[in-house]
């Protein structure tokens, strides 16, 4: 017996018992209704798998209108429940106009007993594919979902990271490649996921590759996909990068760790927007935003014959240069509070605060690494605290060193920096009194810290 459950709707007494007789012992649930105007009152209407539905009902009238009207009705309620309309009076045009009103199949009475079974069997399968394609929209738009949030967000203020974004802002609207380029730990994949956020393409998939970690034997099987038996590993079909992100975009990082075989055969894909499976000869056209991202010069690297120029104008439609955090202004004490919260949530320290001492060293430092040594630096010296308040000390930052005042500065720099290090010895580390002391400003004096330790 099917785990199925039908609806017979039709004004004729008879032809309801002889169809609940012949089709209880087919289907779990068999229910009838005489009255089509109960239909919109039916208490969970859209739990029944299959509808066989009288298409005429008031007496002396055989046009099917009614059956049409009750029809549009009930896919109002529930457009994937299985339809049969049924009628005494067949005509092929009645039985067309029925189909494109959405019913899945049309009986003439009197029936054929196994001729009706077999025709609510393949309405019951419709009904299951129908129900399976439903579910994997459904889980598809659950995984897109997944994929493509991110608690990460870009922080900040800055006139640098604003001009970026009202840039980020103006190219998302087009399907153009874009390069973004930055020095490593400046967020360049936070960039590329605002232009797919902003895009056309933000309800689609958004998948990131990072192309320093493909070998050059997996690059192909990696982008591109392959058949099955194609190498020795190959146990089974599979698709690539580029097929994954079909229809959404696709994030090449570090794109300048490619050697040029594997840049000439990712041209290819780029330039004809079709790729082929390893060990096939199929070509699969793809539908995607190509973003790249890199913190080499490949302008020097084409000049060096290490980058090829034709790849470079292909993904380089719009180049987006990420500033350092060194030049984000106040934005390095906005994304310091913003990890120093994160971070107390995560290891229980509440009431933690950054002294100004401390944010003046924040400020002064040249940040190398740029957000993602903030955040280390700003998780570890949580996790080392032991009082409520972070000091200077609490903060390990890399040193190049200091000059040496016996041998003599060498440059005006030099000089400038042993002036600067003496004010703030004398003043116990407080940059606001050694600024004052050289006669600048704090901002001034952070900026030449900066320069001096880069």
């Amino acid at each position: 017996m099917v785990d199925a459950k039908i609806l017979v709707i039709d004004d004729n007494k008879s032809v309801l018992s002889a169809l609940e007789i012949l089709l209880q012992f087919e289907y779990k649930s068999v229910q009838t209704i005489s009255n089509p105007n109960q239909i919109s009152s039916f208490p969970n209407f859209s739990s029944f798998d299959i509808i066989l539905l009288d298409m005429n009902f008031s007496a002396g009238v055989n046009t099917g209108n009614e059956g049409l009207y009750w029809l549009r009705e009930i896919k109002k309620k529930a457009p994937h429940i299985s339809v049969i309309m049924m009628t005494a009076y067949g005509a092929i045009n009645l039985a067309v106009e029925a189909l494109k009103e959405g019913a899945s199949d049309f009986i003439l009475k009197p029936w054929n007993n196994e001729r009706l079974l077999t025709t609510v069997k393949s309405a019951y399968e419709l009904r299951k594919t129908q129900k399976e394609v439903v579910q994997l929209k459904e889980k598809e738009t659950n995984l897109k979902q997944v994929i493509n949030q991110n608690s990460n967000y870009i922080i900040g203020n800055s006139k640098a990271l604003n001009r970026v974004l009202n840039l980020v802002q103006k190219v998302a609207k087009t399907d153009v490649n874009v390069l973004v380029t930055g020095e490593n730990g400046t967020g360049k994949e936070l960039i590329a996921r605002e232009l797919h956020k902003l895009s056309p393409r933000q309800n689609e998939v958004f998948i990131s590759v990072d192309m320093g970690s493909i070998s050059e034997n997996l690059f192909e099987s990696e982008l591109f996909g392959h058949v099955k038996g194609s190498f020795t590993d190959a146990k089974e079909d599979r698709a690539g990068k580029f097929e994954a992100a079909n229809g959404g975009t696709l994030f090449l990082d570090e794109i300048g760790n490619l050697s040029l075989q594997m840049q000439a055969k990712l041209l290819s894909a780029i330039q004809n927007r079709v790729i082929v499976r390893v060990g096939s000869n199929k070509p699969i056209p793809i539908d995607i935003r190509l973003i790249c991202a890199t913190n080499c010069n490949l302008d020097k690297m084409v000049s060096d014959g290490l980058f090829r120029e034709d790849l470079l104008y292909r993904i380089n439609t719009i180049r987006v240069e990420v500033p350092p955090l060194r030049d984000r202004e106040n934005d390095i004490l906005v994304l310091a509070d913003f990890y120093l919260n994160k971070f107390i949530s995560k290891y229980g320290k509440q009431g933690l605060r950054i002294n100004q001492q401390a944010q003046d060293k924040l400020m002064a430092y040249a940040w190398p690494g740029n957000i993602r040594e903030l955040l280390h630096t700003m998780e570890r010296a949580v996790i080392l605290s032991e009082g409520n308040v972070l000091k200077p000390d609490d903060f390990l930052l890399e040193s190049k060193g200091s000059i040496s005042i016996e041998n003599g500065p060498n440059t005006l720099e030099e000089m400038e920096l042993i002036m600067i290090t003496n004010a703030l010895n004398q003043n116990d580390g407080n940059y606001s009194a050694a600024a004052e002391q050289l006669g600048i400003s704090r901002q001034t004096l952070y900026n030449k810290l900066k320069k001096s330790s880069k």
